[in-house]
């Protein structure tokens, strides 16, 4: 072997090409299409300023179909993806099943101890933590305070589903374009299900019995579905069947909504005055509950990027997933955004850092609503599952969109509350039995 061969060899062990430069590994991240992970793909030469041996290739889809995506190139292997973005019903079923890496042995910097429990407890199977959290949140009630104020009313900082009818009543202008409630209609078990779910909660329901009966036959459901749809039918915005998170979003930053009941990482979007009409205007409240009964309509999730089982290219995805989650990124946004624009809901520090609480009028109360969702506990009734807006076993992922298209098909004018409710019965006791559950 010549001198200048093995100067190149060692150049290839070392992971140099032959003019010395770092040789490039390219990771594909499939994430979803909301602004938080926008922009962190704004911010990305920071990240290639520390990794210049890292390229990201991104590909940003809608909610539903990420869902669908990651859940086939998982199952199937097929490799498509080197990070995937996916939530708290996903990680502990792909976890348990060997679908992803474990994260283990992360450094001291990354402080691991610092993530908040509730989030970090989820993404947790048999002590090995299989996803880190990009930004946590539950669900809370967001309203305008100069609407309220107008209509003479004042919001309860633990409103009742009364109060909320009552507010959107008063705060409804059509002929000005303005309509008191902005709920989720658009169909999928993470898009008009996540509310509803938390909502039935709210209301002394649950999805199934102790004995994985389904319970859309209940006294609990048809309160639950039929307060929705004369809320959003009386007071909502036209055409409210299509709308998900991200269309409730644009329409209360126009000031088309008295209140919006939804995540609460979109506080800060809704108070931040460069995208935010209102943004002056808005104030936060515990999401509804039943008067009587001691369970909010507030959800738990996590936004987490984790690694699938098989991917070539585990160590450039750590680095890189490591870096998105860190307390460097946080400071990151800071920097560039504001304090009150950083991704949410993940770290104990975060709530404790003096900076972020006195630009983020909202992080006391999302703070209590991320406390007080229990995946353990969802309901004041007796359940043989997890998950707050969710069902933690592999079969909800159809059975909870399929029971959301005859939501959004009530939503619409299509089919009454009764035969809604009848058909989600119908549909969820044939898979529930095709699964093995009840006979």
């Amino acid at each position: 072997m010549t001198m200048k061969f093995r100067a190149l060899a060692g150049a290839c062990v070392l992971g140099l090409t032959a003019s010395g430069a770092m040789a490039e590994t390219t990771i594909t991240v499939a994430t979803v299409n909301n602004g938080d992970m926008i922009r962190m793909q704004g911010l990305m030469d920071d990240f290639y300023a520390a990794h210049p041996d890292i390229k990201v290739n991104w590909v940003t889809m809608e909610e539903n179909v990420l869902r669908q995506k990651v859940t086939t190139d998982v199952a199937t292997k097929a490799g498509q993806y080197d990070v995937m973005t996916i939530g708290t019903y996903e990680v502990p079923i792909w976890g348990k099943q060997g679908w992803l890496v474990a994260l283990d042995n992360l450094p001291d910097s990354y402080d691991v101890n610092d993530l908040l429990p509730a989030i970090r407890s989820g993404l947790t199977v048999d002590d090995h933590l299989y996803a880190l959290p990009f930004y946590g949140e539950s669900s809370f009630t967001m309203y305008r305070k100069d609407l309220m104020e107008k209509a003479g009313l004042t919001m309860p900082e633990d409103p009742t589903w009364a109060d909320i009818e009552k507010a959107a009543a008063a705060m409804t202008d059509k002929e000005a374009g303005i309509y008191g409630i902005c709920l989720r209609g658009k169909a999928g078990w993470g898009e008009n299900m996540a509310f509803l779910s938390a909502m039935d909660n709210s209301m002394g329901g649950r999805w199934f019995d102790m004995d994985w009966n389904p319970q859309f036959n209940t006294p609990e459901w048809k309160n639950t579905l039929t307060t929705y749809l004369n809320l959003m039918n009386e007071y909502g915005p036209p055409g409210a069947s299509s709308n998900g998170f991200n269309e409730n979003l644009a329409l209360f930053q126009q000031g088309k909504c008295g209140m919006w009941m939804d995540a609460t990482v979109a506080a800060s979007f809704v108070t931040n005055p460069k995208d935010s009409k209102v943004a002056d205007q808005v104030g936060f409240a515990m999401a509804p509950h039943k008067d009587g009964v001691a369970k909010n309509g507030n959800w738990l999730w996590a936004w987490t990027l984790a690694i699938p089982a098989g991917t070539q290219k585990e160590d450039a995805a750590k680095t890189f997933i490591e870096w998105a989650t860190s307390k460097e990124y946080t400071a990151l946004v800071a920097s560039k955004e504001g304090w009150a624009n950083v991704p949410p809901g993940t770290r104990t520090s975060l709530y404790e850092n003096p900076d972020y609480t006195s630009a983020a009028p909202f992080a006391d109360l999302t703070l209590k609503s991320i406390n007080a969702a229990d995946p353990k506990s969802p309901s004041v009734q007796d359940v043989p599952y997890t998950g707050v807006q969710f069902v933690a076993i592999p079969e909800f992922q159809a059975i909870g969109t399929a029971v959301g298209q005859q939501f959004s098909a009530a939503l619409a004018g299509q089919i009454t509350a009764d035969q809604a409710l009848q058909n989600a019965q119908s549909l969820t006791e044939r898979e529930m039995k095709k699964a093995g559950y009840i006979k």
